[in-house]
């Protein structure tokens, strides 16, 4: 699967390298995760876990302020228990959003966007207080895969340096062996900086 995404993100940015008017960025800044259980009539939402994001991405110009930026991107999700116990779950992502951007005179744009993401777990890390555990995936008895819709928006500066935020809203039931409809799934909102160049 790891293979897959990779070769994925791999084929977008060579058909963006294609166009000439293709530009490329990068971007990294701080998820506030959390994990949304539901089994029966009962939804238990985890508290936020920090952690981070550092994201690449091809800027391919599809029409006039309109965009398609596939990308690859390292994802720290997880999420909090009331006992503060922090669950770190990291991914290999490649989102593919559509942007679309309003120029807001001689200083910049401002953008919004959305779109899919797949993505694949590669660490999985428990911690209480100072005592951390590294584990597997299938011990936390969460799949490795999740996918998901993409919501962003932001200012990019005319000189590419940009500010955004975003959601993820997974779509994915995560629990690798549901009972009675169990269910569970990644949210994350983000902020952070980058630059387009």
């Amino acid at each position: 699967m790891k293979r897959k995404l990779l070769s994925i993100a791999a084929a977008l940015f060579f058909v963006a390298g294609a166009k000439a008017q293709t530009s490329y960025g990068l971007k990294a800044g701080v998820n506030f995760a959390k994990l949304i259980a539901k089994g029966g009539n009962i939804t238990t939402i985890s508290n936020n876990a920090t952690n981070f994001y550092v994201t690449g991405y091809a800027d391919v110009p599809l029409a006039n302020s309109f965009s398609i930026q596939p990308g690859v991107s390292f994802q720290g999700k997880g999420g909090k228990d009331f006992d503060d116990t922090k669950l770190n779950l990291m991914y290999i992502e490649v989102p593919v959003n559509f942007v679309y951007s309003i120029p807001t005179g001689n200083s910049g744009n401002v953008f919004l966007g959305a779109g899919p993401y797949a993505g694949f777990g590669i660490h999985a890390k428990a911690k209480l207080g100072n005592v951390s555990e590294g584990m597997s995936f299938s011990d936390a008895n969460i799949k490795t895969f999740d996918a998901g819709l993409n919501l962003l928006g932001g200012y990019k500066l005319t000189n590419g340096f940009l500010i955004n935020a975003g959601y993820g809203l997974g779509l994915t039931n995560m629990a690798k062996k549901p009972v009675d409809g169990e269910s569970v799934k990644n949210r994350v909102f983000s902020v952070g900086v980058g630059y387009q160049f």
